[in-house]
């Protein structure tokens, strides 16, 4: 039996160079920290963490959730809350937009694509997402109870004391 591969791969024939290219992600980590705006909102997330006994920290690793194209065009500021029993977890994003209004769009750009069917499936069953829209700024965190340190839940409870809520399908 013989196998026809030419063209199939990367360095086959007729395959477009274009499509063998990938490009970083934009913003990867923390690309706000310097804005005033972004630094208010993570004092207020830090002394909200600090009452619960958690430590807000900027992250130390690229990271970047599942993102609609507002989100994922917008800058933004990465922080990680350091969570004990899950030093991998713990991210909340922070994205700037030119006004409230396009902050709002965004969030619920951000509300419209988690409830899609490939996102959906990427996501564990009972994922928690919490949108928050802050003025020009809306913050991102999502976590899974099921599988999650247990003081993930207090990030998400002083989120919900932070700005207005996005619409977030269940």
């Amino acid at each position: 039996m013989t196998l026809a591969t030419a063209g199939c791969g990367p360095a086959g024939r007729g395959a477009s160079p274009a499509m063998n290219v990938t490009y970083p992600p934009a913003s990867a980590g923390p690309v706000l920290a310097s804005d005033p705006a972004v630094q208010e909102l993570r004092t207020r997330l830090a002394t909200g963490l600090a009452a619960r006994g958690l430590l807000l920290a900027d992250a130390n690793v690229p990271y970047r959730p599942a993102e609609a194209a507002p989100f994922a065009a917008a800058p933004r500021a990465v922080f990680q809350v350091q969570l004990p029993a899950d030093p991998t977890g713990g991210f909340v994003s922070i994205y700037a937009f030119a006004d409230t209004a396009a902050a709002t769009s965004a969030a619920r750009a951000q509300a419209d694509f988690l409830a899609t069917g490939p996102v959906r499936v990427q996501s564990a069953l009972g994922t928690m997402q919490v949108i928050r829209i802050v003025g020009t700024n809306v913050i991102y965190f999502h976590w899974l109870p099921a599988a999650a340190d247990p003081s993930e839940s207090g990030i998400q409870a002083v989120l919900e004391t932070i700005g207005t809520p996005a619409i977030v399908p269940s």
